[in-house]
């Protein structure tokens, strides 16, 4: 495949990145050859330019599909690389909260630092026995992985953890050892898988420390080998130790601390026991204070001492040497203290009397001038002499440090020894699995010796992990038949031979400690000499002379040569050891009894450089020389790793890597940079790195053919689907050198799956895109007729609304037009005449009053003219006056000066002739016009003349008008004079008028300011009074509904009440019966556990069975109360007898057990006797409940009572019909056979009669019940007309306003319509009962045309055939019409049941009264038969029962018996006992029984037969019966306990003989559904009810195996139908699932599907149902099926993240739906086992429902109510989606979800409980049988029988 056609625009790739390592891109533009550089876009939108390597033109790795991230397994990846391989994990980690991933065979664990609810018992329940493919990544699932294979293949496994200090490799292997020791159990008493578990507390005491990465690092490594048995269980352990770090005894770095057990010791020192320790707080002493953090945030170190003593205890080791181990660790503190000071500059000294010093001496046992002595001395040997040499202060401490890191070696090796011996056993090991927790490759900036020892252990690992990982890469490939080339990888080899081969490193370092002057410096000369030109990967720093690099598989290391020579001699004052050899401190003593001189070879005294000493721990094995004990470091670390090696190639190696995120102890943070460290060293990329050079993606040709299907045209389709596949692969994929084909695999080369992924996406793309078009746009037209459609209606509807609007318009306007014509007409006229009449009025008062205006304003204008004339014309002549003296004196002033200036002038132009000439010429011009404008002056006079006599004429005549008018006017003057004195007069009257006007006005204003003011306050009293009206009303409106809210909220909070104290006491009833029923059960494992410890004993003492184990008790059934303990008596007899027999055998675990079964019939006796004490008070409060349940339901009291009476009628037309059905039979049988009477008419008829009487005392009691429905109606009725009335008096006495009685009036109505819709109602569930009472009706008539015919071909029968095949077929109805009675009125049912408990209740008085008579009467019966039989002669015992010799006493006691009529009893001799039960229990087969006899036959015959022994009073033979059956049925189950219709059978016959001896009590509560005739077959003599309990819990027993029974069958078949099989199929594709390959999906030969499932509970339900099986028990037995088939799926969906998406959500509710429609069919819905499926169900939706916004988070919280918080989490958090078009979960989301969950009450546990099993009942089922009418077969063999 071409790059381009690869890396085209769209397309992402990673790119390196400084600070995330690898950064994703996406292309912008295609990539074609030649390009030097692409053109990327960054994920937060940068667009950058990557240029590519011009040499190796490398393009950038791609990535992979959205849909392939986050997978479980990393080789599931198309793209194999490194930045894959980050993000995944990191995907996982951060965002799904996953640690576990898969690298192929390796198991990549990242420390969380913090603690997951994942390591509990139920998950290691879910992963056992699981394959490893088929379940999430867990350390649980590898360490089943490597018990599975131990025990398949027969072979030694191993779990090698390894990583960085604080990566979790300790709590890893601390989880797979959990899980050994949880799942394989231990094989004896001494509970070795604890003690295993308890080495793991001590071992982290002395061996883990706080360090700067880890707050429980372990400083050594460890190799646990774990001992399996034949039957692989736990029997013992065996520990290996490595590296470990004893300088950490001496030396802490900041922020670390000193072994764990040293600050738990300074914790526990106020303790008394610890007061001779003389020990303090850890900051008193050097040892443990240098670090600076004694304490650890979350760990009390007081707590964990009693912990590890505790596991010391566990393990053996006593408490003296507990102690001794403490004296011990205290003096190494103590020795820690002691000072030693400078004496000179070669020698020290410590100073006397030294307190520390003293306490070390007194601990250890030593005297204190030796141990002086030797601190600051050391002897020196020569070839003659010995001498001792003085310490400088220097030398004297490193040799104190010295000898405590080598007392803590010691004692380290000795609590490793004595662990050790304590793990073994004396049971021969059969096999072993290895957990090896080990340093992973370190690096820092200073490396020293302990680092190069742990980087070479790492490189030995490292090859051995390349060569199993390459191993089974060409496994598979030749399993495949797949051509096998060569794998280039990288081979370690040469890295280990530079190391370990001759002349290597440790070689040279050896070789440098044996010579006398051997330093550092000269052996990194040597190093270089030797190495530095023959080895390419050994170099030299370029800096350095006392320095080296390695190049690691991992990395390159630089290694500081300062301090290896000393580290790898580690050397010891062999006179300090000597001082502890001696001393009286018996434990030091036996730690160094072994110690031989541990001198440096070149005896030179220990150097003062390297803070690390390590410690090797010999193999025990081999002897202990002083040879070997002057080895160096390195060679005993050499050959102890080469032994490792040795025991890990002989194992099947399992991987664990753990990886450490962060450097910070941080929660769930990833630094992708330490990350990648850890990977690149841990081996993780070369896995990947070896799995894509080769063929990584390998697909099943059927899954290729299921997940690519839709590449495939239909033609290419093939039946060989194998031969289909390589068409189509040829046809998408052009390079045959991408893929190949294997025998049952396609394998593909990197990234090809991606591309297959593309083509896929592509085509789903476009047909998604085809669908969504044709859909869209037929919504879109339907959408649009539907809308045309409406408009169309709409418009019809508004126009034919315009119009008729309009039209009723139009009329109205009309009518309003005629209607306004006249009323304007009325109204204008109106107001015409009323203006007229005003205009008259006010034009008379106006013109009067203007006309008086006028006259007085003439007259003053008048008289005003007159003044006027005078004063104007004095005005105007002083004025003309003045004006005109004043203008004579102007213009003479002017003229005067003006005729000066002209005189000037004139003189002056006189002076000049041309003025002069001008002068003149000027004048004459002048005088022209002067003549000219007097003419015209004269033409004006003359005009004006004339005007002027004009004038005077005109004056003449206004003068003489005038005159006149003046003598006119002079005489209105008088008149007026006249009449101005009435006017003063009228004046006055007017003024008095306006006055009295004035104060009539103001009088009016004041009133009508009184009457507003009244109206106003009137108004305001009215809204006042109308407000407090309203509010009134809204009070009593808001206090009828707050009574009627108090009701109901009271009537809620009491049913609430009654609803939880009845949940609580059901709960409780619940409870107390799963305790009970676990006692049992457990007390069943015991006596299984006795029985065969038993048969053991007896056969190893060769000696036959007692005979006498059935011999029965002395005491008789009237003084003791016998009981199934008896038998326990008895086999303890036996078990006393065969152990006088046989000497030699531990009777301690025998004599245990029976103890324990004492103890068990105490608590069990105990524990029934609360039982039915919490029964008798959940049957009070049911009936109490009951009692308030039907108080609540006084408004249907009515409608049910007529619904009864109507059933009344129906049931009397169906008697009536029934009467005719037995008039036709006997018609039919007359004619038909001639014999009216014969037996079959018989049967029949008493079948029908009884029926009939059945029927009737159902009627009697349906009469009481509703009687009793009645009074309390009638009393509710009461009390409601005791208060309503005065109400309803009070409320209609308010309704004054006419608005109320509207709203009264209205509200009635509504009543009324409710009522008459309610009516209705009740009338159509009428109708629909009368057709369903017609519908049975016409059932009953074909039951009897079918019962005709059935007698028809009975009649061909002979008498006995025909008289059982009628007994088969009547049993088989009613048995039919009992569970269609049930199912259809469950309340029925339930008020039965109710009165049968208050019955009871009523009855237990009498029945103790009725038995204490029974006693007493009984008493003396044996009295006076006693008498009679001592009176008798010739009559024994044995010859007569006690019946026959006393027939007078007894006759009132026995049932009277006529003559050839059957009692319903079987006879059977004592000897014959054990042939009963052999063949009627024994060697019984239960097909036959189930398919030829009726139901419970067994349980009857035994019943028959308990009668006739009750009958003769024979107590011995009744407790011998039962006895024998109880044992010979447990003895069948033990035998045959696997078969399910084995289990089932005799279940349905325990029950039946339960509900017989209940039936035939004589107690009148079980006796309410018996016949006469059944009546009289109760037992007469004995009290069965111990017997009853007995059974009873015999049955309980029997129903627990039944449900076991099933599991086993149904466990298998679960996850693969209800989550693997694709019912649907197509809907959910198959993803890539690498090398961990889990189990198919797709439906092969052997798979089992939903269909087997069904297949199998349909069997269940059939074989129980032809048993017999009681319905109730049935409906228990399928919820348990269904309760198990929930819990196993949704665990499982929990443990799977392949399993969580939207399809495999659909594919579950689909299931889910069809067993729903089995319990349909079936009739089995309210047996409640659809609510055991809820939790799934809800799983389900929660797969399909949307998962983003707030609303979606509320959605999901108020949906989700059976799942619990961890569970809503995880389904969240493992949902991965199938295809590109699914979108993952947010962690915001995740986080929104978990907020709102928080306040959940509820149990934080993930998974559910599969081993639950609900507490099973027996409700009591009388049988209709006859026993006198019940036919033995011969088939039977019981020939011996008699019936009596």
């Amino acid at each position: 495949m071409a790059a381009s056609e690869l890396y085209t625009k769209c397309a992402r790739v990673w790119i390196p990145d400084a600070e995330e390592v690898w950064k994703s891109a996406e292309l912008t533009k295609d990539y074609k050859n030649g390009d030097a550089s692409l053109l990327l876009m960054l994920e937060d939108g940068t667009n950058i330019e990557h240029k590519l390597d011009p040499k190796t033109k490398n393009l950038p790795y791609l990535r992979n599909p959205d849909i392939l991230v986050g997978e479980n397994d990393l080789t599931a990846l198309s793209y194999l690389h490194e930045p894959a391989v980050l993000h995944n994990l990191k995907v996982r980690f951060i965002d799904s909260k996953l640690i576990y991933t898969y690298c192929g065979i390796v198991l990549v664990a990242i420390n969380p630092y913090e603690t997951l609810p994942i390591y509990g018992t139920d998950i290691i329940n879910a992963y056992s026995g699981q394959n490893m493919g088929d379940m999430d990544p867990h350390i649980f699932a590898v360490a089943e992985e490597a018990y599975k294979q131990m025990a398949r293949d027969e072979r030694n496994q191993s779990i090698i953890v390894s990583g960085e200090s604080g990566a979790g490799k300790t709590v890893s292997a601390k989880y797979a050892m959990r899980y050994f020791a949880t799942v394989s159990g231990s094989a004896s008493e001494a509970n070795v898988e604890e003690k295993v578990l308890a080495s793991n507390p001590i071992m982290e005491a002395i061996g883990n420390a706080k360090t700067t990465r880890n707050d429980n690092s372990s400083r050594f490594g460890k190799y646990i080998e774990i001992g399996f048995d034949n039957r692989y269980r736990i029997i013992g352990a065996n520990m290996r130790t490595y590296l470990l770090e004893k300088s950490r005894v001496v030396f802490q770095a900041d922020e670390e601390r000193n072994y764990h057990i040293f600050y738990q010791l300074c914790a526990s020192s106020h303790l008394p026991e610890f007061k001779t320790l003389k020990l303090s707080s850890a900051n008193d002493f050097l040892y443990t204070r240098q670090g600076r953090s004694p304490v650890i945030d979350g760990v009390d170190d007081t707590k964990e001492l009693c912990t590890t003593r505790n596991a010391f205890t566990l393990l053996g080791i006593n408490e003296s040497y507990q102690m001794g181990l403490f004296q011990v660790l205290a003096a190494i503190l103590h020795l820690g203290n002691v000072e030693i000071k400078d004496r000179d500059s070669d020698s020290s000294l410590i100073p006397p009397n030294n307190r520390h010093l003293t306490a070390f001496c007194d601990l250890v046992g030593v005297t204190y001038q030796d141990m002086a002595q030797w601190l600051c001395h050391r002897k020196l040997k020569t070839a003659t002499e010995t001498y001792i040499k003085p310490l400088p202060r220097l030398q004297a401490t490193n040799a104190r440090d010295a000898l405590s890191k080598h007392i803590y070696a010691k004692l380290f090796n000795w609590i490793v020894e004595h662990v050790n011996k304590a793990l073994i056993t004396n049971v021969k090991q059969h096999s072993f699995i290895g957990v090896l927790d080990i340093y992973g490759f370190e690096t820092f900036e200073i490396n020293s010796f302990e680092q190069f020892c742990i980087n070479y252990a790492n490189e030995k690992l490292q090859q051995q992990f390349n060569m199993h990982v390459f191993k089974l890469e060409q496994e598979e490939y030749m399993k495949e038949q797949i051509p096998w080339t060569l794998i280039d990888f990288y081979d370690n080899q040469p890295c280990i031979n530079l190391i370990e081969a001759k002349m290597g490193i440790l070689d040279l370092l050896d070789e440098e400690c044996k010579m006398p002057k051997g330093t550092d410096d000269s052996w990194a000369q040597k190093l270089y000499n030797t190495h530095l030109k023959t080895c390419s990967l050994f170099e030299k720093p370029r800096m350095s002379n006392r320095a080296f690099i390695i190049q690691h598989f991992a990395d390159k290391v630089e290694y500081q040569c300062e301090g290896f020579l000393e580290k790898n001699k580690d050397t010891v004052n062999e006179e300090q050891i000597n001082v502890l050899k001696a001393s009286k401190f018996d434990l030091l003593v036996e730690l160094f009894q072994d110690e031989e001189k541990a001198t440096s070879p070149t005896g030179q005294v220990p150097g003062t450089g390297g803070r690390t000493r390590l410690s090797i721990k010999p193999d025990k094995g081999r002897d202990k020389s002083s040879k070997e004990h002057k080895k160096t470091v390195g060679c005993q670390f050499r050959n102890s790793l080469q032994m490792l090696m040795e025991t890990l190639n002989a194992t099947t190696p399992h991987y664990v890597r753990c990886i450490k995120p962060n450097d910070f102890k941080l929660a769930f943070s990833f630094d992708p940079k330490r990350a990648v460290q850890q990977l690149r060293a841990c081996g993780v990329l070369e896995t990947i790195r070896i799995s894509a050079a080769g063929f990584p993606s390998r697909w099943t040709y059927q899954e290729f053919f299921s997940r690519y299907r839709v590449l495939m045209k239909q033609k290419d389709v093939l039946p060989d689907k194998k031969l289909t596949c390589k068409n189509v692969l040829e046809k998408l994929v052009q390079d045959q050198d991408k893929y190949q084909f294997g025998k049952t695999k396609i394998f593909f080369r990197a990234g090809q799956v991606a591309y297959l992924e593309k083509l896929r996406a592509d085509k789903l793309r476009a047909a998604c895109i085809r669908i969504q078009k044709t859909i869209r746009c037929w919504l879109a037209r339907k959408k649009y007729l539907r809308k045309r459609s409406a408009a169309i209606t709409i418009q019809r509807f508004t126009r034919g609304y315009q119009a008729r609007c309009l039209a009723k318009f139009m009329r109205r306007t009309q009518a309003a037009t005629i209607i306004q014509k006249y009323q304007r007409m009325y109204v204008e006229r109106k107001r015409y005449r009323q203006k007229q009449a005003a205009a008259l009025a006010m034009q008379t008062i106006l013109r009067a009053y203007m006309a008086r205006q006028k006259y007085q304003a003439l007259l003053r204008e008048h008289k005003a003219v007159i003044i006027q004339k005078h004063i104007r014309g004095w005005l105007a002549r002083c004025w003309y006056k003045r004006c005109l003296y004043s203008i004579v004196y102007l213009q003479c002033c002017i003229r005067r000066m003006r005729a000066r200036r002209e005189l000037k002038k004139l003189k002056i132009e006189a002076r000049s002739v041309e003025h002069f000439k001008k002068l003149n010429k000027g004048m004459e011009n002048k005088i022209m016009q002067l003549q000219r404008k007097i003419d015209e002056q004269n033409k004006e006079n003359r005009s004006i003349s004339e005007r002027l006599i004009g004038l005077e004429n005109s004056y003449s005549t206004e003068s003489e008008r005038m005159r006149s008018e003046l003598s006119r006017l002079r005489g209105v003057e008088e008149d007026a004079k006249n009449k101005s004195n009435q006017v003063v007069s009228l004046q006055d009257e007017l003024e008095r008028l306006r006055k009295e006007l004035s104060a009539t006005q103001q009088e009016k204003k004041t009133i009508e300011d009184w009457a507003q003011t009244y109206r106003d306050e009137m108004e305001k009293m009215v809204s006042e009074l109308k407000d407090q009206n309203g509010m009134l009303k809204t009070e009593k409106d808001d206090l009828n509904r707050l009574i009627q809210e108090q009701s109901q909220q009271m009537t809620e909070k009491m049913a609430r009440a009654i609803a939880e104290e009845t949940q609580q006491l059901e709960t409780d009833l619940n409870e107390e019966r799963s305790r009970y029923q676990n006692l049992l059960t457990e007390h069943l494992r015991l006596e299984e556990k006795y029985d065969d410890l038993k048969e053991e004993m007896a056969l190893s003492s060769n000696v036959s069975k007692p005979g006498h184990r059935r011999t029965d008790s002395t005491h008789s059934s009237n003084e003791s109360e016998y009981t199934y303990n008896s038998e326990y008596a008895e086999l303890e007899e036996g078990s006393r007898a065969a152990e006088d027999v046989t000497r030699g055998i531990d009777t301690s675990l025998t004599l245990k057990l029976q103890k324990r079964l004492t103890e068990l019939e105490q608590e069990k006796q105990s524990l029934r006797n609360e039982l039915e004490n919490k029964e008798e008070q959940f049957q009070r409060a049911r009936a109490r409940d009951d009692a308030e349940f039907k108080k609540a339901r006084g408004a249907e009291l009515e409608y049910e009572s007529l619904k009864r009476q109507e059933l009344e009628s129906e049931n009397k037309k169906l008697k009536h019909d029934l009467a005719e059905m037995r008039q036709s039979l006997l018609g039919d049988a007359a004619t038909g056979a001639g014999a009216p009477g014969s037996p079959a008419y018989k049967v029949l008829l008493d079948q029908l009669n009884a029926s009939c009487e059945e029927l009737e005392v159902r009627k009697e009691e349906v009469l009481i019940l509703r009687s009793q429905l009645v009074s309390q109606k009638e009393a509710m009725h009461h009390k409601e007309t005791m208060t309503e009335p005065s109400v309803f008096v009070e409320d209609v006495s308010k309704l004054k306003d006419a608005d109320e009685l509207k709203q009264a009036y209205i509200g009635l109505k509504d009543t009324n319509r409710l009522l008459e819709h309610q009516l209705q109602t009740q009338r159509r569930s009428y109708d629909n009962e009368v057709e369903a009472l017609r519908g049975e009706l016409q059932n009953v008539k074909e039951e009897n045309n079918r019962q005709q015919q059935l007698l028809a071909q009975n009649l061909q029968l002979p008498p006995e055939a025909r008289i059982e095949a009628s007994l088969q077929h009547e049993i088989t109805r009613l048995t039919n019409e009992n569970l269609e009675l049930m199912a259809e009125d469950p309340t029925a049912s339930r008020e039965a049941r109710v009165i049968i408990l208050r019955r009871m209740v009523d009855l237990m008085e009498q029945l103790e009264k009725q038995d204490r008579t029974i006693r007493k009467l009984k008493k003396q019966l044996k009295v006076y038969s006693k008498r009679i039989g001592e009176m008798g002669a010739g009559q024994t015992e044995g010859q007569t029962s006690p019946g026959q010799m006393v027939d007078e006493p007894i006759h009132p006691v026995n049932i009277p018996r006529r003559e050839k009529d059957f009692q319903g009893m079987l006879e059977y001799k004592k000897e014959d006992e054990l042939k009963l039960v052999k063949n009627l229990i024994l060697e019984l087969k239960p097909r036959g029984v189930a398919v030829n006899l009726i139901p419970g036959l067994p349980a009857y015959i035994l019943f028959m037969c308990l009668r006739h022994a009750d009958y003769v009073n024979d107590d011995q033979k009744v407790r011998t019966l039962l006895t024998s059956t109880i044992n010979s049925i447990k003895k069948i189950l033990k035998k045959r306990g696997d078969d399910f219709e084995t289990v089932s059978f005799w279940l349905a016959n325990t029950c039946r003989f339960l509900h017989c001896l209940k039936q035939y009590s004589g107690d009148e509560a079980f006796m309410k559904h018996n016949t006469s005739r059944q009546n009289e077959h109760s037992l007469s003599n004995f009290d069965l009810a111990e017997y009853r309990q007995v059974i009873s819990d015999l049955a309980i027993q029997i129903y627990q195996q039944l449900i076991k029974c099933m599991e086993n069958i149904l466990q298998p078949m679960i996850v693969s139908g209800m989550l693997e099989h694709e019912t649907i199929q197509g809907v959910s594709g198959v993803k890539p699932t690498g090398l961990r390959k889990r189990t198919s999906s797709i439906a092969d030969e052997g798979t089992y599907t939903l269909d087997s499932i069904l297949r199998q509970l349909s069997a269940f339900h059939s074989t129980m149902c032809q048993h017999g099986t009681d319905p109730e028990l049935i409906k228990q037995v399928v919820k348990q099926q269904f309760y198990i088939i929930g819990a196993v799926t949704l665990n499982n969906l929990l443990l799977r993240k392949d399993m969580c998406s939207w399809s495999k959500g659909m594919q579950i509710r689909y299931n889910v739906s069809q067993l729903e429609e089995w319990l349909r069919d079936k009739g089995l819905m309210t047996c409640g086992a659809k609510e055991t499926l809820e939790p799934l169900i809800q799983a389900a939706q929660l797969l399909q429902v949307k998962k983003k916004t707030d609303e979606d988070a509320e959605a999901i919280c108020s949906m989700c109510q059976a799942l619990t918080t961890a569970q809503i989490v995880k389904v969240l958090n493992l949902y991965t989606p199938v295809n590109e078009f699914e979108e993952r979960v947010s962690v915001a989301f995740i986080r929104t979800i978990q907020t709102r969950l928080r306040d959940r009450c509820e149990s934080p546990q993930l998974l559910m409980d599969t081993k639950m099993i609900y507490p099973v009942t027996f409700p009591f089922n009388p049988s209709s049988l006859a026993l006198e009418t019940i036919q033995i077969p011969s088939s039977l063999n019981l020939g011996f029988l008699t019936r009596v």
